[in-house]
Formats: structure tokens, C-alpha cells, sequence
């Protein structure tokens, strides 16, 4: 589980523990790691924490290397591992935006290549991306992000293609989320006025955590979490013209709070701030604990028998 310290990583972690799961948790900041394998301890799961910057693949390589030696062969691979600026292109440096990238991007082909290794010899395993609604719509303030999260997909979808010409039996998946309450929002870079947030509606990050350690069992090429991610995809197909000029007008104020930044806050771009900042953002109060959408796309096939069910009866009764 890379970006396992805080945030979504945190939680999924968390998931994986609960359902019995050996973890090896792999991220920066080391406060972080050691609260997370301490809390799977706690809960009775064996876990590992080992830090590592994932933008370097030679750490990631000795990450898998040495979580096989401890916890045996790795069945699922999580990619998560994130860093942003909250900018306007202008206003981003080439160093910022190639960090974010390496991070981001390269943190995912990296950690794919190194669970790839031991997978492929197998003939087994399942790599998790972690995605997200902002792979199909972008939105201002976010290129870093949005960049790599879209070069993430395409990645995907081409060792998607090499897997299946190999008759591999080496899944490959991605969970597009929604927007999350986790701590990128105050540990993200930003250069914005005020507090970034996610743009409503926003969800809890275990609703990610179910999504994500499902993915891994079920066999979908891509899951879709939250009815806005679902709405973000289909409306850059069907009408993305209409998209630019709506987050042209709204995109702005949507990802900021009225609080003003504190000019000398912390960031995560390069280096990892220390402390333990767990799962959650502070957005708790304005953040939704469950997904229906999910759970309809977790139970499509039941919805689809009583759909064809219901269909049949009102035809034999007509």
C-alpha cells in the first residue's frame, strides 16, 4: 500500500487489516507509517512499515523486496502515493510541477513495474490504481494533479492491453474516486488565498477504502465511486465545452474555503511534514460516510436480476 501514512492510503491500510490481511505500508513520512503499522498491530494484522519515496524506483524496488521477505509474496499491489499544488499554472514552478508528477505519476509506474516483477513470474496478482473522477474532468487550479492522474489512466490502459496479449493472469484495475475529507487539503502546497477543499459532495475516505479493497476481489477493469464521479465522466463525454465554461466560473471558489492560508504553513511537495495525520481532513462535518452509487455498482448483478424481474412480471401481468 504506497501513500499509506495519511489520507486515503491510511484508510485503506486500515481495510485490509481489518479483513485479516498481511500490509506492507509504504510512504514518506515515517511518524505517519509507524501509527498506521501500530494500529494494524493493535487490531491483530501483521503489517510493515518500510519508508520510501515512491517518485525514486530503486526505493520502491527495496520497499517490495523487503515486504516480501517478511510478510511472503505480494498478492495485491495499491498505488496511491500523491503530492499536489494548489495553483494556477502560471504560478507553478517546472520544479513544482515535475515533483508532483514524480510523485504522482512516475510513484505509480514505479510501484506497478516493482509489483509487476513478482507477479508476472507467478502468473498471479492484482495491481490497484487509485484514480479519480478528475482522470476524465479536470479542473483549474489542479494541472499538476489532474496531469497525472490522466497520464496514470493511460498507463493503465496500455499495460492493460500488454497483460491481456500475454494471456497473463496479473490483474490490473482503477478505483476513480470522488472528492475526499482526507489531509491533502492541508498538507497539499498551495498558493491560493484561501484553505483549498474538495469540491461537494465530499465522502469519508474509508467510503474509498470499501471501494478499493473490493476492487481488488472483483474482476471490473474500472469501478466508479460517488454519483458526481459517474456525472463527471459521462459530462466530459457528452458535453465538455459546457464542463470548462461551468469550472471556469465555479472552480475557483468550489476549492477554497473563506479561511485565509497561513502564509507559513507547512507542505508535503518535497518532504514529508512530520506528525501523524491520519485519515482524515477537516471537513468531518460536511463529509458523507457512504456511497450509495457504490453500493449499487458493488450489487449491479442483484439490481440487474430484480430490474429484469420486475420487467418480466408487468409484461406477463399486461
Amino acid at each position: 500500500m504506497t501513500g499509506a501514512s495519511a489520507g486515503v492510503g491510511r484508510a485503506v491500510a486500515r481495510e485490509f487489516g481489518r479483513r485479516g490481511h498481511s500490509v506492507g505500508l509504504v510512504a514518506r513520512g515515517k511518524d505517519g507509517l509507524a501509527a498506521a503499522q501500530s494500529e494494524l498491530e493493535t487490531a491483530g494484522a501483521d503489517a510493515l512499515a518500510v519508508p520510501t519515496d515512491v517518485a525514486d524506483a530503486e526505493q520502491v524496488e527495496a520497499a517490495a523486496e523487503r515486504i516480501e521477505t517478511k510478510l511472503g509474496p505480494i498478492d495485491v499491489w495499491v498505488n496511491d502515493a500523491m503530492a499536489t499544488v494548489f495553483a494556477p499554472v502560471q504560478r507553478v514552478t517546472a520544479e513544482e510541477f515535475r515533483r508532483a508528477t514524480e510523485v504522482t505519476y512516475l510513484g505509480t509506474v514505479h510501484g506497478t513495474m516493482a509489483a509487476l516483477r513478482r507477479m508476472r513470474p507467478r502468473n498471479r496478482g492484482t495491481i490497484v490504481q487509485v484514480g479519480s473522477a478528475l482522470a476524465y474532468r479536470s479542473l483549474p487550479l489542479q494541472a499538476a494533479y489532474c496531469g497525472a492522474k490522466h497520464a496514470i489512466k493511460g498507463f493503465t490502459e496500455s499495460l492493460r492491453c500488454e497483460l491481456l496479449h500475454e494471456r497473463s493472469h496479473v490483474r490490473v484495475t482503477m478505483v476513480h474516486l470522488p472528492a475526499l475529507n482526507t489531509p491533502q487539503f492541508t498538507l497539499g502546497r498551495t498558493k491560493m488565498p484561501r484553505q483549498p477543499q474538495p469540491v461537494p459532495p465530499i465522502f469519508e475516505p474509508e467510503v474509498a477504502a470499501d471501494a478499493v479493497v473490493w476492487a481488488a476481489e472483483a474482476r471490473r477493469r474500472e469501478v466508479f465511486v460517488g454519483g458526481s464521479t459517474v456525472l463527471a465522466v459521462v459530462g466530459g463525454k457528452l458535453v465538455p465545452g459546457l464542463g470548462d465554461l461551468y469550472l471556469a466560473r465555479t472552480g475557483y471558489d468550489a476549492q477554497q474555503t473563506d479561511e485565509p492560508v497561513d502564509e507559513d504553513r507547512p507542505d508535503n511537495l518535497f518532504a514529508p511534514v512530520p506528525g501523524d495525520h491520519g485519515a482524515h481532513g477537516i471537513f468531518d462535518r460536511r463529509a458523507h460516510d457512504r456511497s450509495l452509487q457504490l453500493w449499487m455498482t458493488k450489487h449491479r448483478g442483484w439490481i440487474g436480476l430484480a430490474a429484469a424481474g420486475a420487467l418480466a412480471a408487468w409484461l406477463v401481468r399486461d
